[in-house]
């Protein structure tokens, strides 16, 4: 007899409470091994790639792909050998039942009491709102409620309908869409849980989505042109006029990090042109060096390593106000962090230690540390423990900005592009390659003297950088 096991989601780190779904890498029927990658899910920090605890055959999957879930959800269910106990009974997507949690009779309130599944749930689920299904005559059918709720219009933009009084879907039904489908709803934003499948046992097609992105957005407009305009028109729009993007995942975290940091320090920020053609040269020379082979190397490698001098001399800027404690704590280490942008949105890893690397071992911890990121592969202990950072959006042509503070830090610096401008040197006007730095610090504790003394300090550390690093 099989003993069958329920594979809860887990804290992956940090306290997270939800993660979606992205990939399932196995299916009802699959053999696994211990360790086997199961599924890839993305949480508010990054994508992880979960293992499977149990060697086995899985027997029910439990969460569609697109699905958001809270930690301490059943997500699988994997049948084990043989063995004599009986066996534990699979749950299904539409269970309220949640492992390992203590039930509050009274108040029908639960609370995970294992360290991990940490999601108190109170009261009842809401169900879903859906989007009417068209019939064949053009008038939508009507939208359903709970048993024994009076009958109340619903209305869909200029349209009135009834509403059933009785329950005739499940409110945490598995939505089935093929790989093309669901790209089309992500095109289309469209909210497959929202729509009414049509296909072959409850699966969503392609006129199921169009459907619904008709019923969501606004027709083109069809108004004839103003007089006298030209005939050359544009052509007409085949999409939505509106896309919406759910605020979760990596989005909902920065969102969250960057509003309690710009309300919480008061920021300052400072900028200054520098003449960076010696560092160009510098980079052009790197380059070729058999040491740093398969390394990409850029003007960023420079700017950190800058950064990196100011911060130990200047140990000021590399800090942290603690508030409760009413202390600055100054870090006598740097783990610099480097803004990066993903697929999945802006994550801010950092390099632990990159105040003890030579400039080779920096060179070749930024590379790894951006492939990762672009990946969208970068683990969520790698984003924690910044210490400060830097934001390149010279890479998107821009030359400069007013960077927002990492949380828990107390400067960001942001490089420009580097472009070719005129320039005196020695009294005669001549081209040379100029980079603009911008220093944004938290002025709760970092004056302007001690941001100025770091900006001037990367500053001229980028005007002559062979000199310094001969120096030391």
């Amino acid at each position: 007899m099989s003993d069958i096991k329920t594979f809860l989601l887990p804290d992956v780190g940090e306290g997270l409470t939800e993660a979606e779904i992205l990939t399932w890498h196995v299916k009802p029927g699959d053999t696994v091994v211990v360790n086997q990658t199961i599924v890839e899910i993305e949480t508010a920090k990054a994508a992880v790639e979960l293992p499977c605890p149990y060697a086995g055959t899985v027997t029910e999957v439990y969460v569609s792909e697109g699905d958001t879930v809270e930690v301490g959800t059943p997500i699988i269910a994997i049948a084990t050998g043989a063995t004599g106990s009986a066996p534990e009974p699979a749950l299904s997507p539409a269970s309220d039942i949640v492992p390992a949690v203590a039930v509050e009779p009274d108040e029908g309130k639960r609370e995970a009491v294992l360290v991990g599944y940490g999601v108190k749930q109170t009261g009842t689920p809401q169900r879903r709102q859906r989007v009417p299904h068209v019939t064949p005559h053009g008038a939508p059918e009507v939208e359903v409620g709970p048993p024994g709720e009076a009958a109340r219009p619903v209305r869909y933009g200029s349209l009135e309908v009834g509403r059933h009084t009785e329950e005739v879907l499940s409110r945490r039904s598995p939505v089935l869409a093929k790989p093309p489908v669901r790209k089309l709803a992500k095109d289309l934003g469209v909210d497959l849980s929202t729509v009414d499948p049509t296909g072959d046992g409850g699966t969503l097609t392609r006129a199921d989505v169009e459907r619904a992105a008709k019923l969501t957005g606004l027709a083109p407009s069809t108004r004839p042109a103003y007089a006298g305009a030209s005939r050359t028109v544009a052509p007409e729009r085949t999409g939505p006029r509106e896309e919406r993007t759910p605020v979760k995942g990596v989005l909902k975290m920065m969102s969250e990090a960057m509003v309690a940091s710009a309300f919480t320090a008061p920021h300052v920020t400072e900028w200054v042109e520098v003449d960076v053609t010696r560092t160009v040269e510098l980079v052009e020379s790197l380059r070729k060096r058999p040491e740093l082979e398969g390394v990409k190397v850029s003007a960023l490698l420079l700017v950190a390593a800058g950064l990196i001098r100011a911060a130990r001399a200047f140990p000021g800027v590399n800090s942290t106000w603690d508030g409760e404690a009413g202390e600055v704590v100054t870090k006598h280490y740097v783990n610099l962090g480097i803004a990066a942008a993903t697929p999945r949105g802006l994550i801010v890893p950092n390099i632990k230690d990159a105040d003890r690397l030579d400039l080779v071992g920096l060179a070749r911890a930024l590379h790894d540390l951006v492939d990762v990121a672009k990946s969208g592969k970068t683990p969520p202990a790698d984003m924690a423990g910044g210490t400060i950072t830097i934001t390149n959006v010279g890479v998107f042509g821009v030359d400069g900005g007013t960077p927002i503070i990492n949380p828990g830090e107390s400067a960001i610096l942001a490089m420009g592009r580097v472009a070719l401008k005129p320039w005196v040197v020695d009294g005669e006007v001549r081209a040379r390659h100029v980079m603009q730095l911008t220093l944004s610090f938290d002025h709760r504790h970092v004056d302007g003297a001690l941001g100025s003394q770091v900006l001037a300090s990367v500053a001229r550390f980028l005007e002559d950088p062979a000199l310094d690093l001969v120096l030391g």
